[in-house]
């Protein structure tokens, strides 16, 4: 089938080879579970309803964590690391043979590319793949004791019930990279999925279950209570909380967590810098900030949200960056000519809207985008890809994450400035820089304060790679053999007198 502007939500839904994974209800306790208050989630191209989803109630929250307790106590002494092992590669394989139906509904529910979607669907399964040769890599210690005649020893044992919450950018690999070490350490978890983004978590969960996990390890539970949510941060019976979201949210969520002492994993703000030295290789550089800056439309939180380009180069990285933007096709994710699909939300774009019009009112130029595309449906969300220039510290853009496909130039003049421009934010998640000078190259990943750094790279997430930020962009790692010690807590055992 050919998809257009004009494909109605249901034609689409038609062309999934599993109907049955376009899921609106919830799943509690072993069973999907509707609810008589449901919220609606929008198609961006079109802003139609796409559809209309369980929204649970804090007593619903209540009954999965109680489940997940009682199924956390028997999947982690039931099973061993080498059989959980299994039930993950079970699970990635179902994911890859169902890799289309989960990017159709991935791109229907967040408007991403079909092309970004499958990408993320393999980026998701990978995550399940690496966790699942992990699960048998639990080692523990012997370590020499100080006293006589006495060994110490250290376990590595699953800490419990898990409260998930996603993010809507990523709605397959978020939920991926934080449930697949849960599940393969010996956990429990109850997610709650983003509203904008709630089909694709439920494809994944009805495939998990597919896959043999039992069903009181996994509970998908849709809302828009916030309160009802927070139960998940109050729970003394949850051990743990991982979340990914804003750092406003995330700071309010651990300090509920921190009434009972949760172990946390917080991937909050960014505010990324990109930096163009004067010995880069431009071309490459322009290649990296096309990446790293508008995938997902510029809605990742490693996007490079401010690009700092040498005073000497700047005119000429600009307009190769420009040149590159305007090649951009903006339009309907499920066309495959398609490069750049809406915003998830109209937030969203009055956001980006806002960020450039404040800047061009203190001086900067609009190079290219800054309107609607006359070629889409205008009551869908979208925008124009855009480049600043002439941008300058006192702006908005500079001090605040876009979240959407604008890409900022700031010029500057020696390394010193370059570094302090990038480490002028609370925010430490994801930095970039190109430089062809070695030892430049290990000065400055040094020296920026952010916990992922892009050297002539705009790619730096992968399952292998810990994933996670500094000062107020979070803490914790996920991914890598990193991301699977969030989910253990260390128990030291202590044998004396071992001579009697």
């Amino acid at each position: 089938m050919t998809f257009s502007l004009s494909t109605p939500i249901a034609e689409a839904l038609k062309t999934l080879q599993r109907s049955d994974l376009f899921i609106a209800d919830a799943f509690i306790a072993g069973n999907w579970v509707s609810s008589k208050k449901k919220f609606p989630v929008y198609e961006p191209s079109s802003g139609d309803v796409l559809g209309t989803v369980a929204d649970v109630t804090r007593e619903d929250f209540v009954t999965a964590i109680t489940s997940a307790d009682k199924g956390y106590r028997s999947y982690s002494t039931s099973t061993t690391a080498h059989e959980r092992s299994a039930l993950l590669r079970k699970w990635f394989d179902l994911i890859i043979l169902h890799k289309e139906d989960i990017a159709t509904i991935l791109v229907l529910e967040n408007g991403k590319t079909y092309a970004e979607a499958i990408g993320e669907v393999a980026y998701a399964a990978s995550f399940v793949s690496w966790f699942s040769e992990e699960a048998s890599r639990a080692y523990g210690d012997v370590i020499p004791s100080s006293m006589p005649n006495t060994t110490v020893l250290t376990l590595k044992q699953p800490v419990g019930v898990c409260g998930i919450i996603t993010p809507w950018n990523f709605p397959a690999a978020m939920i991926t990279r934080k449930i697949a070490p849960a599940l393969a350490a010996g956990c429990s978890v109850v997610i709650k999925p983003p509203s904008e983004t709630p089909y694709t978590a439920a494809a994944l969960v009805k495939l998990a279950i597919e896959a043999g996990l039992p069903s009181d390890v996994i509970h998908l539970l849709p809302t828009k209570d916030r309160e009802a949510a927070t139960e998940l941060c109050t729970s003394p019976i949850v051990k743990k909380i991982s979340f990914t979201g804003s750092t406003k949210v995330g700071i309010h969520l651990s300090k509920l967590a921190m009434g009972t002492m949760k172990k946390i994993s917080m991937e909050l703000g960014g505010n990324a810098p990109f930096i163009v030295f004067d010995d880069a290789d431009i071309d490459l550089a322009v290649q990296g900030a096309m990446v790293c800056k508008f995938r997902c439309s510029g809605q990742t939180c490693v996007c490079a949200n401010r690009i700092f380009a040498h005073k000497s180069i700047a005119r000429k990285f600009t307009a190769k960056l420009v040149a590159e933007v305007e090649k951009l096709k903006v339009g309907y994710g499920l066309d495959k000519s398609t490069t750049q699909g809406p915003l998830v939300n109209r937030a969203g774009v009055e956001k980006v809207k806002l960020h450039i019009e404040d800047a061009l009112a203190k001086g900067a130029k609009l190079e290219t985008g800054g309107a609607v595309p006359n070629n889409v449906n205008q009551a869908g969300f979208f925008i124009q890809p855009s480049v600043l220039s002439g941008v300058t510290k006192d702006m908005i853009v500079a001090k605040e994450e876009t979240f959407g496909p604008l890409a900022p130039v700031f010029e500057f003049e020696t390394e010193e400035e370059a570094i302090t421009l990038a480490n002028n934010t609370e925010f430490g998640l994801a930095g970039y820089f190109f430089s062809r000078d070695i030892g430049r190259c290990l000065r400055v990943a040094s020296a920026l304060e952010c916990g992922l750094i892009g050297v002539n790279s705009g790619k730096i997430s992968a399952a292998e790679s810990p994933f996670g930020g500094v000062k107020q962009s979070g803490v914790g790692r996920e991914g890598s053999r990193y991301g699977m010690a969030e989910y253990y807590v260390i128990k030291t055992v202590t044998i004396g007198n071992t001579n009697v």
